[in-house]
C-alpha cells in the first residue's frame, strides 16, 4: 500500500481524506478508490499511480490527458449537456496547479472525480454493451476531433504502427535468442505473407488520404463505463495511450476484442470465428456517434481495420514468444504462441468474412446517412 494520505495532501482536494482501497482490475497502474468528507458529505475520487516503467514521460502523458479532457468538457458544456462532468474524465490539479503530483518516493500520481452509477465490464455480455461501448469511443473521438494546438505526445512511440511491429518481428526471427523460430515456421510465414497489409493504413496516412486524429488506442470494453440502469456508454477511461493515431486503430481493436467467438488464448483453433452480429452492433454504435466526422477512406477501411489490428496483436505475441516471453505476462509455457495462433486464426476468420463485413459497413453507413469527404 502506498501512503494515500500523503498523496492526497499534494492535490487540491478541498475535502478531508477518510480512507482508500485498491480498485479495479488494471495491471499497469496502481489504482485506488478514496473516500473524502467534503463539508459533511462523503464523496469518492480515484487516485492512480502512473507506471513510469511503461510510460517513460508521465508529465507528457498527463499533458495529453489534461488537454483532451479539458477540451472535451468545454465541448460538452457548450452543448449544455446535463451530465457534462459525468461524460468525460476531469483532472484534479495539484496544490501547485499541475495535472499530476510526484510523491516523496518519486512516484507520479493523478486524481479524477469518481464517476458514480456506472461501471466497466471485463467481458462483453451482450450486443447492447458492445454497441454502447462503440458509441462511447466514437463520441470520445468526436469530442476531440477539433482539438487545436500542438500535436499530442506519443506516450508509446509506434504503438499501432504495424510496419514497425513487422520489423520487430523480423528482428526477433533473425536473432532467435530463445531458439524457438524452428517451431514457429507456419506462424512466421503467416505474418510475413501479409506484409502489404501491415503498410496499408500507414501508407494512406502518409499520403494524406486518412487523417491523423486524436485516438484512444486501447478500446477494450472495460475502458468504457456503462450506466448502471440504462447500460448507456457514459465515459471513456484509461487515457494513457491517448495520442495521435487513426480512428481505424480504435475501431479495429474493438473488432479484435469484441467479436471473437472464444477467448484470446483459445487452444482449439477450430472454435475460433467472428460474430457478425457483434460486428453489426459495433458498427451501429460507432457510426451513430462518429459518422459526422469520418471521411470516405476511413469508412471504407472499417472492416479491414479489424483484420489489421488482430494481425498486429498476433505479431506482437509471436515476437514476444521468439524473444523468450519478456513483455506479456504468461500463465503457462507456450502461452504467447497459443495467443499468437488464436489471433492468426481470427485473422483467417475475418478474411473469410471480409466481403460480407464490407457490405455491412456500407449498409450501416448508408443507414447513418454519413456525409463524408471524398
Amino acid at each position: 500500500m502506498h501512503d494515500l494520505r500523503h498523496v492526497a495532501a499534494l492535490f487540491d482536494m478541498r475535502a478531508d481524506f477518510v480512507d482508500a482501497q485498491p480498485y479495479g482490475s488494471g495491471h499497469i497502474n496502481d489504482t485506488y478508490c478514496a473516500w473524502y468528507d467534503q463539508a459533511g458529505v462523503r464523496i469518492r475520487y480515484i487516485h492512480q499511480r502512473i507506471n513510469h516503467n511503461i510510460f517513460k514521460d508521465p508529465a507528457a502523458l498527463m499533458e495529453n490527458i489534461e488537454r483532451v479532457t479539458a477540451h472535451s468538457l468545454a465541448r460538452l458544456l457548450d452543448q449544455n449537456h446535463p451530465e457534462a462532468y459525468r461524460r468525460t474524465l476531469t483532472v484534479l490539479p495539484s496544490v501547485e496547479g499541475k495535472p499530476y503530483v510526484v510523491d516523496r518516493d518519486g512516484n507520479f500520481w493523478r486524481t479524477y472525480p469518481f464517476i458514480e452509477r456506472a461501471r466497466g465490464y471485463d467481458e462483453i455480455r451482450s450486443n447492447l454493451q458492445a454497441e454502447q461501448a462503440a458509441r462511447a469511443f466514437g463520441e470520445f473521438q468526436k469530442l476531440a476531433a477539433d482539438l487545436g494546438g500542438k500535436r499530442l505526445h506519443e506516450t508509446i512511440p509506434n504503438f499501432h504502427h504495424t510496419p514497425s511491429r513487422l520489423l520487430a518481428l523480423q528482428d526477433a526471427i533473425d536473432a532467435d535468442i530463445a531458439g524457438r523460430a524452428r517451431n514457429c515456421k507456419a506462424e512466421i510465414e503467416f505474418a510475413l505473407a501479409r506484409a502489404s497489409d501491415c503498410r496499408r493504413v500507414t501508407d494512406l496516412i502518409s499520403a494524406g488520404v486518412i487523417p491523423e486524429r486524436v485516438t484512444h488506442n486501447d478500446t477494450k470494453l472495460n475502458n468504457v463505463l456503462l450506466d448502471d440502469v440504462s447500460s448507456e456508454g457514459i465515459c471513456v477511461i484509461d487515457l494513457d495511450t491517448t495520442m495521435p493515431g487513426s480512428v481505424l486503430y480504435d475501431f479495429g481493436d474493438m473488432v479484435r476484442t469484441a467479436t471473437p467467438t472464444t477467448r484470446e488464448d483459445e487452444i482449439d483453433l477450430s472454435l475460433i470465428s467472428i460474430r457478425l452480429d457483434r460486428f453489426a452492433a459495433l458498427l451501429r454504435g460507432y457510426l451513430e456517434s462518429a459518422s459526422c466526422f469520418l471521411n470516405r477512406a476511413e469508412v471504407d477501411h472499417l472492416a479491414f481495420s479489424g483484420k489489421l489490428l488482430t494481425l498486429e496483436c498476433g505479431m506482437r505475441f509471436l515476437t514476444d514468444h521468439l524473444q523468450g516471453d519478456v513483455y506479456f505476462k504468461t500463465k503457462r509455457p507456450g502461452h504467447n504462441i497459443d495467443r499468437c495462433r488464436a489471433q492468426f486464426a481470427m485473422v483467417k476468420a475475418i478474411e473469410e468474412n471480409l466481403e460480407q463485413m464490407e457490405e455491412m459497413v456500407q449498409a450501416a453507413a448508408g443507414g447513418a446517412k454519413i456525409v463524408v469527404a471524398a
